[in-house]
């Protein structure tokens, strides 16, 4: 049994589907982009957000940043609040803390956002740190947050799990030597973690706590 467990945060503890999906489109809409449909914005969730302006729109690397401003104009406003942890995952932690294992959120959401959603949600004082991005752009990839967590945790990689549900999540795993666990009720599909190898998938939470314990 691993006695570290890293949790990625949107599509693995919380479904934030409304805030993120709207702050995109309000964003995209200063470009005179319209996208009505929301679901189309789906895979904005998870992976940096530069790089998904970048590579689902084709932004320039000024126009991304741009776009990542008036994101974040509604989104630390509105958007932080349009989520929900999805059921069970409370049950979930409090069975892994009662059992000793070290918990941490390592996600590629700026920090200052993730701590102020697991306050507000009440889920904060499960984990001993809350990783994730800077406002400025710096430690965007998923393998820089896991490498923050490990440092600040003091841990091997070896006792350690990091769960999430996108390929970001797998490789930057996989780039730190920690065991993955890829969760398909978020928003990654089973093809996806597998093409990105995750050690482990699994399709619910108590099949993801029968692995971790």
């Amino acid at each position: 049994m691993k006695h570290v467990v890293l949790f990625d945060l949107d599509g693995t503890l919380t479904d934030p589907k409304e805030g993120i999906t709207k702050s995109v489109q309000y964003a995209l809409s200063k470009f005179d982009i319209h996208i009505p449909d929301l679901d189309v914005l789906i895979p904005f969730i998870g992976p940096p957000l530069k790089t998904s302006f970048m590579e689902d729109y084709h932004f320039s690397e000024a126009q991304a940043e741009r776009a990542i401003f008036y994101y974040r104009e509604r989104f630390q406003t509105v958007g932080l609040y349009e989520n929900h942890l999805f059921d069970g995952v409370i049950d979930m932690l409090e069975a892994l803390q009662r059992k000793g294992v070290r918990l941490a959120i390592a996600t590629s959401k700026p920090t200052v956002f993730a701590i102020e959603i697991a306050n507000h949600f009440q889920f904060a004082h499960y984990f001993e740190y809350i990783v994730g991005s800077e406002l400025d752009g710096t430690r965007s990839a998923k393998s820089e947050v896991i490498a923050e967590a490990l440092r600040l945790l003091d841990v091997s990689p070896e006792d350690c799990y990091m769960v999430g549900d996108r390929k970001h999540d797998m490789l930057g795993a996989a780039e730190n030597h920690v065991e993955s666990i890829g969760v398909t009720f978020g928003y990654g599909s089973h093809e996806e973690l597998a093409s990105a190898q995750a050690n482990h998938i699994v399709h619910t939470l108590a099949a993801l706590k029968d692995i971790i314990l």
